[in-house]
């Protein structure tokens, strides 16, 4: 597990979490609860995985096992490991010998008599085999994907993120635990092909049995849905890089295109490096690795699908014409690398910590080559993207994400907070300093919000909620009344204040409205007022004209 603050935080989130299951028990499954819920079968810490399997291309099919090194944090006689019930339970072994299991959904709860010793490590040995979900359209629906290269090669790849882990790999399948010392990812494939997966390569064995095994280690915690598979004829290049090593693998007849396409890894390393900290995985490498699907954020080996491609897949998501100066998916899921991977969110009710911080480092790149005009045409130009549909925290304990809103209102309100810091050399040294303080950390919302109160100084939990918690954004309401100038905030947060910055005249200044009414200085017309809505994510509504 990585070194964290949340448990100390299981018994509230336990207790808050209880109470919504109740009233949400008619939305939510027993198989939902058992996924996503921290029950006393989950009770233990993982320090190691070590995954060993094969896998055939042409019978999509995979065999193995993972070796599960873990230290429960009281005495179980039994134990949830989690794998999709379509995969078969081969045999599950500790102390040399098989202990009996049981499966519900996708969970495997696994019965040891004589009971796991409480802050003893131990371990057990989970062999598996057969036919893994295929994804239809990955990333998004994730699973196996099985794809051809141009020269009929096998071009496969993993991508699980929202599905889970356990869609292809037995382990305790939630975000809030991650092995703290790191996990060994050993992969057999036809002779023909290469195996790229996380951390760096230790070694390959010829089987003799026409597959050869390629052998990676990870020392970093990592992610479940990190670990990653990445199949296919394979060419590789790299170099050290300022320190860090940095490793390209693409498909073999496209290995001119990348060494002058993937150039551009530098700059944005060089940005994200000034203004988040170091890269938080040095000692496992950076790689890139070419994949069929778009993307995706694995953990030291990033999958990218951009096409050699500017903007996402050719198109700006801004619609300012910026987004399409530099390739997003190198730079989106290279971001996660610090906001997802390194700083990972216990539940993924709060994943906006992992899309929304992401999302707003496309800005921060965009301003580190092309300055601060142009990084806010960049962000200001995702809200065409915002459906303001539900709020952007999920269900607790569920495994239930939130709104999709997370990635660009997430980017947004992050926008909204630097404008309300109204300072930015605090504004930077407050995202380093995150990124720093809770490098390899697992958190929740509460305690990156009363990060940056702390830091600030400012009340910022009612700003937070609003964003976060409610489907809407602010509205900032004025009206004039007998030749009086009033405005407020019209939002669902009681105890809602925030700055905004406005024009008066061609004077600027700062209002700070609650949701009271509060009077200008003179009574105005609304064409005389103007509201930075290009730095404060909000909305204006002119009443009692």
């Amino acid at each position: 597990m990585k070194k964290n603050f949340y448990l100390l935080l299981i018994s509230i989130g336990f207790q808050t979490a209880t109470a919504q299951l109740l009233h949400e028990k008619d939305r939510y499954t027993r198989g939902d609860t058992l996924r996503g819920s921290l029950r006393t079968e989950r009770n233990f810490d993982v320090r190691a995985y070590h995954l060993n399997i094969t896998v055939n291309p042409d019978k999509h099919y995979i065999y193995g096992y993972n070796r599960i090194v873990f230290v429960p944090q009281q005495k179980l006689n039994t134990i949830q490991i989690d794998l999709f019930d379509n995969l078969q339970v081969d045999s599950i072994v500790a102390h040399g010998q098989q202990l009996t299991y049981r499966r519900e959904f996708n969970a495997v709860f696994i019965d040891y008599p004589k009971g796991f010793a409480n802050n003893k490590k131990d371990s057990i040995t989970f062999y598996y085999s057969g036919q893994p979900v295929t994804a239809k359209r990955a990333p998004w629906d994730g699973g196996f994907d099985w794809k051809t290269d141009n020269n009929g090669n096998p071009w496969i790849a993993t991508a699980v993120q929202g599905l889970g882990a356990s869609a292809w790999w037995p382990n305790k399948d939630h975000q809030s635990d991650e092995p703290e010392d790191g996990m060994t990812i050993k992969v057999a494939v036809p002779n023909r092909l290469m195996n790229v997966s996380n951390g760096r390569l230790t070694g390959k064995k010829d089987l003799g049995n026409g597959y050869t095994r390629w052998d990676w280690k990870v020392i970093n915690p990592i992610n479940n849905y990190d670990v990653a598979l990445n199949i296919g004829d394979y060419a590789h290049f790299g170099e050290n890089y300022k320190g860090l090593d940095m490793d390209f693998y693409v498909l073999s007849y496209n290995l001119n295109k990348a060494k002058k396409h993937f150039e551009e890894v530098k700059l944005m390393m060089d940005c994200f490096q000034e203004k988040f900290g170091e890269y938080p995985f040095k000692e496992d490498s950076y790689k890139l690795v070419e994949t069929a699907h778009l993307g995706m954020e694995h953990q030291s080996a990033v999958a990218y699908g951009n096409r050699y491609m500017e903007g996402y897949l050719g198109r700006d998501l801004s619609g300012t014409g910026i987004g399409t100066k530099w390739d997003y998916i190198i730079v989106h899921e290279s971001g996660h690398e610090w906001f997802g991977n390194s700083i990972t969110a216990a539940d993924i009710a709060d994943m906006w910590i992992h899309e929304g911080f992401t999302s707003y480092s496309e800005s921060v790149y965009v301003e580190c080559r092309w300055g601060y005009e142009d990084g806010q045409k960049y962000i200001n130009g995702l809200s065409r993207n915002v459906r303001n549909d539900r709020p952007i925290i999920g269900d607790y304990g569920v495994n239930k994400e939130g709104s999709g809103d997370m990635y660009p209102k997430g980017a947004l309100m992050l926008n909204t907070i630097r404008h309300i810091v109204n300072d930015d050399e605090a504004w930077w040294k407050l995202i380093k300093d995150y990124s720093e303080t809770f490098k390899h950390m697992i958190v929740d919302t509460d305690m990156v919000v009363n990060f940056f109160e702390h830091e600030t100084g400012i009340e910022l939990k009612p700003v937070f909620d609003q964003y976060l918690r409610y489907k809407d954004i602010p509205v900032l309401e004025l009206k004039t009344e007998n030749s009086i100038t009033s405005y407020r905030w019209a939002v669902d947060v009681n105890n809602f204040k925030m700055p905004v910055d406005i024009t008066v005249k061609d004077q600027e200044k700062r209002l700070h409205p609650t949701t009271q009414w509060q009077q200008l200085d003179e009574a105005l017309n609304s064409d005389d007022i103007k509201v930075a809505t290009d730095k404060f994510f909000i909305g204006v509504e002119v009443v009692g004209y």
